[in-house]
């Protein structure tokens, strides 16, 4: 083997196990989501089944290389009802101040889950976004022209929604502190506004993952798979990477 290929056969594995990647001849990032039931939520990102479940990193930022860029990190699970997320966050300059669903969420220290719920662009997508006090802001459309259909207070309250912080984070917390968040989606909520393809082996979805804090003393937009635009914008589904049901 010659020298050159070892460095780049070293770097491909470092890069895999780095951020959770799986080949793709599109070249989209890929994350593998395992089949399991994390009972209780309760925003513990490391107990029971999520031990198993591998990590994504949400790393890549959008607009100018920010002051403040934390460590995010996101876990998948599903079972025959429910898709499972669970975020940790290493941060800094953290604020929640948005009380009621639908509010601007993403002006707070917040973490996003952006998926189309089958491979096929065409089904549209939805928007789960939730601070780090656990109030969501929860949107479906078609396309990113389109006008988003709000998910109803009702079916966000059939969402179960744990998180490490208290409900609203004033004034903002400029020591480092690390917070976690965790939610149970059921499908049958998605069922409500679209059509979607039920996870099951060998299912794929398109996806991404953010971080963002609009408003904090140090915003920054992350993102999961890297979305190439030069302003923040993370409504370009064109930019989803895929998640995998095994």
């Amino acid at each position: 083997m010659s020298e050159g290929f070892l460095v780049l056969a070293i770097f491909s594995l470092y890069l895999g196990g780095c951020v959770g990647v799986a080949g793709d001849p599109q070249g989209l990032l890929t994350y593998r989501v395992r089949r399991g039931t994390p009972g209780a939520i309760d925003a513990d990102w490391d107990k029971g089944p999520w031990k198993q479940a591998p990590s994504l990193e949400i790393r890549q930022y959008m607009g100018e290389r920010p002051e403040h860029r934390p460590g995010a990190q996101a876990k998948v699970l599903y079972d025959d009802e429910n898709i499972y997320v669970t975020f940790r966050v290493e941060d800094r300059y953290v604020r929640a101040v948005a009380q009621e669903n639908q509010d601007s969420v993403c002006a707070d220290s917040c973490v996003e889950f952006f998926f189309t719920p089958g491979i096929d662009p065409n089904l549209g997508y939805f928007n789960l976004e939730t601070n780090c006090g656990g109030t969501a802001l929860f949107h479906y459309g078609k396309n990113p022209g389109s006008e988003r259909t709000l998910i109803s207070n009702a079916d966000i309250g059939r969402i179960e929604i744990a998180h490490s912080l208290p409900k609203v984070v004033e004034p903002e917390i400029i020591e480092p502190t690390t917070w976690t968040l965790q939610y149970r989606l059921p499908f049958k909520v998605l069922e409500r506004y679209c059509p979607i393809v039920r996870p099951a082996a060998g299912v794929v979805w398109r996806a991404n993952f953010y971080k963002c804090a609009d408003q904090t003393s140090h915003p920054h937009w992350l993102t999961w798979s890297h979305v190439d635009n030069p302003q923040p914008n993370f409504h370009l589904p064109q930019f989803f990477g895929k998640i995998v049901f095994d």
